[in-house]
């Protein structure tokens, strides 16, 4: 349960980035975006999906053009 509830999560993250970077023109929003949509379908377990999705919402606004 805890699982789903964090890819939700990091998912819904991942599409505000995605938004974002196509509405700029800007690549590394968007790729991190499509990272954040897509990983959940690969993780078995919660701990992986919440540090997976923790490691790329910190490289998207770590990470500036």
């Amino acid at each position: 349960m805890l699982n789903i509830v964090l890819g939700l999560l990091f998912s819904g993250v991942g599409l505000v980035a995605l938004k974002y970077g196509k509405k700029e023109g800007k690549a590394k929003p968007m790729m991190l975006g499509g990272a954040l949509l897509v990983y959940p379908y690969f993780t078995p377990d919660a701990l992986l999906t919440g540090l997976i999705g923790a490691g790329l919402t910190t490289l998207l606004f770590v990470w500036k053009d």
